[in-house]
């Protein structure tokens, strides 16, 4: 099985995902797609955007300062990859598989969110 987007499921999880995160404020949207929201917030708040994933998704599959193990690494290919000061959370929102991923600026006083959402498929594309 892979995965790929449906539209319609994904876009919906990820307007609900923007919605539940702009209580702790958004400073910038960078990108929006149909599967796929990059946000920026504020460093200072990262205690409770681990929280709200923590909260939506699980545990941080892998936490800040955690060198990425090879699943880490395989999930997040298509963004570039996960470093050992970034963020990795995975889970699933109704029949959508979402990783959600923090990079922290070089100026420590912000942070992206990449979100991705993508539906289960059975034909083993992804």
């Amino acid at each position: 099985m892979g995965y790929q987007p449906f539209y319609q499921d994904v876009d919906m999880i990820l307007k609900t995902l923007q919605a539940k995160c702009e209580p702790l404020g958004i400073k910038k949207i960078k990108k929006q797609k149909e599967d796929y929201l990059e946000l920026v917030f504020f460093a200072k708040d990262i205690k409770q955007w681990n929280e709200l994933f923590t909260g939506l998704l699980g545990p941080a599959l892998k936490p800040a300062g955690q060198k990425p193990s090879a699943l880490d690494l395989n999930l997040t290919r298509e963004f570039r990859g996960i470093r050992s000061n970034q963020t990795l959370f995975a889970g699933k929102i109704e029949n959508a598989a979402v990783l959600a991923m923090f990079w922290p600026w070089d100026d420590r006083q912000h942070v992206t969110l990449k979100l991705s959402a993508r539906i289960k498929t059975d034909n083993g594309k992804e």
